[in-house]
């Protein structure tokens, strides 16, 4: 496992110090060097970056400053000659300090301590999959993208299904009715019907074991009265 860095440092000779270091150890990729801050921001924006090595005393926006201005997720490892400044930098969740002038073993000890911190966190946080918003449909030669929420209903029709949606007239496409039943997301869309598919949140009203959406009424199936009873329960 990898970390992307950059290093921030006014010291040209501090900075190159930095850059050989961060060569030297195989878990870091070197994205950027700055002498400031402010020029830092700019890649942090447009970067996906891990790590900073970042000195504390600089002109224009100091270290201290540029961490509180960074949202989550980026660890930062303080690099300073002014051992006055370690207890402002924990005090914003700094992953270490170093005092220059710094050997590579303390750099290095510093650099897996943010390793731990980067492994802990990948391997503990789920990835953020974003809804189903949209489904692509073949028809007419063309494909098609529909909109979940405009979907009112889907109906079987042989080898073909019919969607309907509040828009103008359905979209017929090849396929059969269990395909979409799989493809669609469960607790918005319900099978009613073998020859139906429903939008739950169009619903308009539930009668006689049929339901109204618009000027549409759709039977319950049999077999799958019990499920859609269940929902209407629930939902009660």
């Amino acid at each position: 496992m990898k970390m992307r860095c950059i290093a921030i440092d006014d010291e040209p000779l501090a900075l190159a110090q930095i850059e050989r270091y961060v060569k030297q150890t195989p878990f870091l990729v070197l994205e950027g060097l700055y002498s400031s801050a402010l020029d830092a921001l700019d890649a942090l924006a447009d970067a996906e970056i891990d790590l900073i090595f970042a000195d504390i005393n600089m002109p224009d926006l100091n270290g201290i400053e540029l961490v509180k201005s960074l949202g989550p997720g980026v660890m930062v490892i303080f690099t300073t000659a002014y051992s006055e400044y370690a207890v402002e930098g924990f005090r914003v969740d700094a992953q270490d300090y170093l005092l220059k002038p710094i050997g590579y073993p303390d750099f290095l000890r510093a650099a897996e301590k943010a390793l731990r911190q980067f492994t802990l966190l990948r391997n503990t946080t789920s990835p953020v999959v974003p809804p189903q918003e949209r489904i692509f449909v073949r028809s007419e030669y063309k494909i098609i993208p529909v909109e979940l929420d405009d979907i009112t209903f889907i109906e079987s029709r042989g080898e073909y299904v019919r969607i309907y949606t509040g828009n103008s007239k359905p979209v017929m496409t090849l396929g059969s009715l269990r395909n979409y039943e799989e493809k669609l997301p469960r607790g918005r869309f319900m099978r009613i019907h073998r020859s139906y598919i429903v939008n739950l949140s169009k619903i308009a009203a539930v009668e006689r074991k049929q339901v109204i959406i618009g000027d549409k009424r759709i039977p319950v199936g049999e077999s799958y009265e019990k499920d859609f009873s269940d929902y209407i329960s629930h939902n009660s």
